[in-house]
């Protein structure tokens, strides 16, 4: 998760409404992600909130390495069954660690100029030809919810080509809208991408 102070109070104090109104909808491109994977891999479940696609994940026989900005959430998704840790998406570190990396809308909550080198951690840590899974919001420029949240909004061009300039291969692409934590309606994009292999 960001370090963004006010955003995480958000998801620390409303942890059971997002439960409630957000994680337990149907989860796109889950599926798709699941299936491009090797069975029995290492997955990196960046934001994993409560932990409930970390749960499906498990269910399908990965191994899931969960991880939040968020204490409450990190709280929640451990009395769930999950190993989840609190930690920043700068802490994440090491290369060739991951088959695949799922992070379903949580690099929203990360400031545009910080996605470059948020993305280059993540490539490195994803195997040659693992599998990145991002999901985003539809838009332009740089805003708060009315709850307080920091989010970046991309357009699909520009989400396209941070993913190929640093290094992924976009492959599968869903797009679609629906209310999140605040109640609005949002238009989001989610992207799968292959790290690409040397040579």
């Amino acid at each position: 998760m960001s370090a963004d102070h006010k955003t995480l109070a958000v998801y620390d104090a409303q942890v059971v409404e997002y439960e409630r109104r957000v994680a337990q909808k149907p989860t796109p491109g889950l599926t798709e992600f699941v299936a491009s994977l090797s069975p029995g891999g290492h997955v990196l479940d960046l934001g994993c909130g409560p932990g409930s696609s970390a749960l499906e994940l498990m269910t399908h026989g990965f191994t899931v390495d969960a991880t939040d900005g968020s204490a409450e959430m990190v709280a929640r998704a451990v009395a769930r069954g999950v190993a989840a840790r609190q930690a920043l998406f700068q802490e994440i570190t090491g290369e060739g660690v991951y088959d695949g990396i799922w992070a379903n809308f949580s690099l929203l909550h990360l400031p545009r100029a910080e996605m470059p080198d948020i993305l280059s951690r993540l490539r490195l840590a994803l195997k040659p030809g693992g599998v990145f899974h991002i999901g985003l919001k539809l838009g332009k420029g740089e805003a708060r919810d009315r709850l307080g949240r920091f989010y970046t909004y991309y357009q699909e061009d520009e989400l396209t080509d941070l993913l190929t300039h640093n290094g992924f291969i976009p492959f599968h692409r869903i797009i679609g809208a629906g209310a999140g934590l605040d109640g609005r309606i949002s238009d989001w994009i989610v992207l799968h991408a292959k790290g690409a292999t040397d040579g």
